[in-house]
């Protein structure tokens, strides 16, 4: 049986096109394009820092939250073109700040990936129906992570 959504199932870089990779380099001089504003919310100073490298590293901005409820907040103030939202945090965990990010008229076109330890099938099912377009399991190798990210921004 073929699965509804391939992001929950496929190998990272699977089906993806050639078209993002020469957004990767700055060489080609297209930096201006591939600039993205990046919310990421974790609540772990080691895995915000390790995110935050990654992302800034492909010349992104980012922007960080460190629970659910700040991630909202940040979401509607600074209006991130992308989110990468941890599961397991106090206050408001991922699933439901998803949620409410993707049920929202005003923030609901922002795209979350899931970023977390929960490896479960059912996690990630239960993801995607809160809203989530990607989900990727922790530690996140820097390429998947690297390759969703190119994916989700087209």
């Amino acid at each position: 049986m073929k699965p509804r959504h391939d992001w929950l199932t496929r190998p990272a870089g699977a089906g993806m096109i050639a078209a993002p990779k020469p957004k990767r380099g700055a060489a080609d001089g297209d930096e201006e394009k591939k600039m993205a504003k990046i919310l990421v919310v974790d609540d772990s100073p080691t895995q915000l820092t390790n995110l935050v490298r990654i992302v800034e590293g492909q010349g992104h901005q980012v922007m960080t939250a460190n629970n659910g409820m700040e991630g909202i907040e940040r979401a509607r103030a600074d209006r991130p073109d992308l989110i990468l939202m941890d599961v397991v945090m106090p206050e408001l965990n991922g699933f439901q700040a998803t949620r409410k990010i993707t049920r929202d008229e005003q923030l609901g076109g922002i795209p979350v990936i899931l970023v977390t330890t929960k490896d479960q099938e059912t996690d990630k099912v239960w993801g995607q129906r809160q809203g989530a377009v990607g989900y990727i399991v922790k530690p996140p190798q820097e390429a998947e992570l690297v390759a969703e990210i190119n994916r989700v921004l087209g």
